[in-house]
């Protein structure tokens, strides 16, 4: 018979990791499952500003220590991505493409990804000049200009990381405004070698090998224009890892998980944490903080289970 694990976390960011750290603490045998490198997807920027106590540090060195903390303190991270959730008997079944593990309670922390803008050539340049990763990719284009599509706290922050290499960068925004914070916006503003396209949208990214150029089309005017670029990069909004969940667990209209204030879902024993919630501010302290009640309330629930 398999054995049936108090609780398992789907996902090992901010949030599936603090809630970690708790449920170990307590002493409930806890299982982590994660499909990538534990630390989501904050271990692809450069910089985090706002985590108190940690100023300017690296978001890899950050998660790095709590991946080790929920360790220490006894809970196992498997790597695994999971397509399917399901109970039997009272009991949580969580598959993945190749176990499939049981628990009494179950954390949803898996986070977002970048959305895809759906226009000619991103799909069929993407790794060769498309790109969603300034820290993974910017150093391959050490003095070449780059577009960059979004203007909110990820685009211009990833901007200000390629500006140690690129020669210009162009940000293209369908609003009329810049919506980064504005220390962001102070920071990049003081940069020359950048350029603003407000209430543009790119309508294509062309190249035959690589990306040679974007085609951009003004919302005001209607007009459109080919900006020469050796590489474009997409920040222009996130999407839930929530696909493996519908029909199972009540989503938003976004995908996103409906939760109450102690982090339930519309299923008894499942919880959610971190940016994969509905309305949740997609901050690490804030995912940080829902992992911590996430594993409050499912220890909870955990204890009133097994005395019933």
């Amino acid at each position: 018979m398999k054995e049936i694990k108090d609780l398992i976390i789907i996902g090992a960011g901010p949030a599936g990791l603090t809630a970690g750290i708790y449920a170990g603490r307590a002493r409930i045998s806890t299982l982590i499952l994660e499909k990538g490198v534990p630390g989501g997807t904050i271990i692809l920027s450069d910089r985090i500003e706002n985590y108190p106590g940690f100023t300017g540090s690296s978001p890899f060195e950050l998660m790095e220590t709590m991946r080790k903390q929920a360790e220490s303190f006894g809970a196992e991270i498997r790597q695994g991505e999971v397509i399917g959730l399901y109970k039997e008997n009272g009991i949580w079944k969580v598959k993945t493409e190749m176990e499939e593990y049981l628990a009494r309670a179950v954390i949803i922390a898996t986070g977002t990804t970048h959305k895809k803008l759906g226009i000619p050539g991103e799909e069929e340049l993407t790794g060769r000049g498309v790109s969603f990763c300034a820290t993974c990719d910017g150093p391959f284009f050490k003095g070449k200009e780059v577009v960059v599509i979004g203007t909110g706290n990820s685009g211009i922050q990833e901007g200000i990381f390629l500006l140690k290499y690129v020669s210009k960068i162009t940000f293209v925004e369908f609003l009329p405004y810049i919506t980064a914070d504005k220390i962001l916006q102070e920071e990049i503003r003081e940069k020359k070698n950048v350029e603003f396209l407000l209430e543009h949208i790119v309508t294509s990214i062309n190249g035959k090998e690589r990306v040679e150029s974007v085609e951009v089309k003004s919302l005001k005017t209607g007009e459109k224009r080919i900006l020469p670029c050796s590489g474009v990069f997409i920040y222009a909004g996130l999407q839930p890892n929530t696909s493996f969940l519908k029909g199972i667990i009540e989503l938003d209209q976004q995908g996103y998980i409906k939760t109450n204030q102690y982090l339930e879902t519309s299923e008894k024993g499942v919880f959610a944490a971190g940016d994969v919630r509905a309305f949740a501010f997609q901050q690490v302290i804030v995912a940080a903080g829902d992992g911590a009640t996430a594993a409050h309330s499912a220890i909870k629930y955990i204890e009133n289970s097994k005395k019933s």
